[in-house]
């Protein structure tokens, strides 16, 4: 069962790190493998290349391991603990939602996938990132619960993102950033035409 996670990691790791959607040292995912067990990256992997010893089992009750996972590892246990149709969670930083979090604070695909997706999606504002992972942990499952989404845009930081399917959630933030890529590029051309 352990085998069947991690090659689905694995799989969509790769695919979201060519797509520049996590990077080198940078992004989580994780798949939930029991009822109080996932499976995440460790906070040195590179995802281009994950292997075994790139993933590490952690149970909801913090302990030593959590050392060696990402740093969002206790963002993921908390979204765990709190959402039972979580599954799959990643957090990456799309280029272009992330660019687009720092100028508008709601993001309204006018493509017709992106609509299908969300009609509208607020952009959550942390304020200050200087105690932003103190409080991220609460702060993003809480919202996820408050609004009923699975999917949150967090100024100036990126996605986070959780499915009961691995390739939904991967596909959902690859609508979500092609909605904000066409939003630039149609406000580049509107600038160009006027």
């Amino acid at each position: 069962m352990y085998e069947t996670f991690a090659k689905e990691i694995k799989k969509v790791a790769l695919s979201m790190f060519r797509k520049n959607f996590i990077g080198i040292f940078h992004g989580s995912i994780s798949a939930k493998i029991k009822e109080n067990q996932f499976l995440i990256n460790k906070k040195d992997a590179i995802f281009d290349e994950l292997s075994d010893e790139d993933l590490i089992a952690l149970y909801l009750k913090e302990d030593y391991r959590y050392n060696d996972a990402s740093l969002d590892a206790r963002i993921h246990q908390h979204i765990y603990q709190n959402i039972n149709q979580a599954k799959y969670i990643s957090y990456s930083m799309p280029p272009y939602i992330t660019s687009y979090s720092l100028v508008y604070d709601k993001i309204i695909p006018k493509d017709y996938f992106g609509y299908k997706l969300v009609e509208k999606i607020d952009v959550y504002d942390p304020k200050r990132f200087s105690d932003w992972y103190d409080r991220a942990k609460y702060e993003i499952y809480q919202y996820m619960k408050k609004t009923g989404l699975n999917i949150m845009v967090i100024k100036g930081y990126g996605v986070y993102t959780y499915d009961r399917d691995i390739n939904k959630m991967a596909k959902n933030i690859a609508i979500l950033e092609n909605s904000c890529k066409i939003l630039y590029r149609s406000a580049t051309l509107a600038k160009e035409r006027g």
